[in-house]
């Protein structure tokens, strides 16, 4: 029986972002059939010391702190010409390591997670090669430079360049090149060539067991108004400029009819920017807390306005998954096999948020259908054994593993 090398940009437990959530239930799932060497980067000290029990049952682990600058990272980049993406994560040690397993042990297939951790796939490796994408990021970076100026614009168009090149050049090498749904898998088809027996559209999930409405108390506010909730990593771009499009053009726009409504802004790691949200129209910014679940199960309408989205929002899924009633922009709703109307509410701009939202708080009867119905269409469709069911033969795991494995 071979063995799988998985290399990912960070720890992949917690499962506590998105990222991270993905990374984590691939690895257990390929865990259940094969050897696992892992390889991983930690954001800072308290990443690298998690604990998990996956760790005991790795065939090897290797965690390297991440800490080279960003300035660093740029000038390398300028000098070799290539994108900041791979020199920022660049590392000798996480070369050596997947040299030494290869020598070492019948490697049969890497699996890579996130574009810039292909870098370490050596040149003379011809295993089986499954690189996870989850997202197009060149796209990504596409877009900010259409929304930026000066140097940021030239900058981020530069490396979307770069990126989309070296995307290319991975999922041509690849076996297979996995993307997080069928519109990232399309756009990437459209992009490089290549057909859908070599891109494919793999989906998220969700742990139903843990988003169990039922199983968590809402966090308690002295505040009694309606509450819009907006959940995730608050020092990521997308998310930041989200919620400062929400706080400073659609909450006075729902204020004017629901005058105490508040909006709360619930991760870690807020930037500056977000902080200063803080008290403006109603809106609350939390900072880390100890369970999001209960903050989603008191909200009365959760909210995504991403302006810039790509792939699946895991924090769309959890809301529906809790039953909440959501409304979302078109690019946050992008990827999910849901209807507007029926599972959301999908707005064209912040106009359109602001009167969703309102009829929401107006319409009780109605929030809790949508919800009612985002709950039902989440556990029908969006588990992860579901979306992971074919994890196993893209990794070149035969059938009798796989019965085995269920039995």
């Amino acid at each position: 029986m071979g063995e799988i090398i998985f290399l990912t940009h960070r720890v992949p437990w917690p499962p506590n972002r998105g990222d991270k959530i993905r990374s984590h239930h691939i690895l257990r799932k390929l865990m259940e059939y094969r050897p696992v060497h892992l390889t991983c980067f930690a954001d800072d000290e308290a990443e690298e010391a998690e604990e998990s029990d996956i760790k005991a049952s790795l065939a090897s682990l290797q965690i390297i702190r991440r800490d080279k600058s960003n300035w660093l990272a740029g000038i390398e980049a300028v000098a070799t010409g290539r994108p900041v993406s791979l020199t920022s994560f660049d590392s000798t040690k996480i070369h050596s390591y997947v040299q030494g397993i290869l020598k070492a042990r019948p490697i049969d297939c890497i699996f890579v997670f996130s574009g810039q951790m292909a870098q370490f796939v050596p040149a003379d490796y011809n295993g089986r090669l499954v690189m996870d994408f989850a997202d197009v990021d060149s796209a990504k970076f596409e877009s900010y430079a259409d929304d930026g100026t000066g140097p940021m614009a030239w900058i981020n168009r530069r490396e979307a360049k770069l990126l989309g090149a070296f995307e290319t050049q991975v999922a041509n090498r690849a076996d297979y090149s996995l993307f997080v749904s069928e519109a990232e898998a399309q756009l990437f088809r459209q992009r490089s060539g290549l057909t859908k027996d070599k891109v494919k559209a793999v989906g998220n999930g969700i742990d139903f067991h843990f988003y169990d409405p039922s199983d968590v108390a809402a966090v308690e506010l002295p505040h009694k108004g309606p509450l819009m909730v907006f959940t995730g990593q608050m020092d990521y771009r997308p998310n930041v400029e989200a919620v400062l499009s929400f706080s400073t053009d659609v909450m006075p726009q729902i204020i004017k009819r629901h005058a105490d409504a508040q909006f709360a802004i619930v991760g870690r790691a807020p930037t500056d920017a977000v902080r200063k949200l803080d008290g403006l129209n109603g809106t609350m910014v939390t900072g880390s807390v100890d369970d999001i679940r209960s903050w989603i199960k008191a909200a009365d309408v959760v909210v995504a306005p991403l302006r810039i989205a790509r792939g699946i929002q895991n924090k769309v899924l959890e809301a529906m998954a809790m039953g909440k009633p959501v409304v979302a922009s078109v690019a946050a709703a992008q990827g999910i096999d849901a209807v507007a109307g029926e599972h959301l509410c999908v707005a064209n701009n912040p106009s359109e948020e602001a009167q969703f939202v309102c009829d929401l708080l107006s319409n009780r009867e109605k929030a809790k259908l949508l919800g009612d119905s985002a709950n039902r269409l989440i556990r029908s469709t969006y588990s992860w054994k579901t979306q992971l069911a074919d994890m196993a033969r893209l990794c070149g795991i035969e059938d009798d593993e796989i019965i085995e494995a269920a039995e």
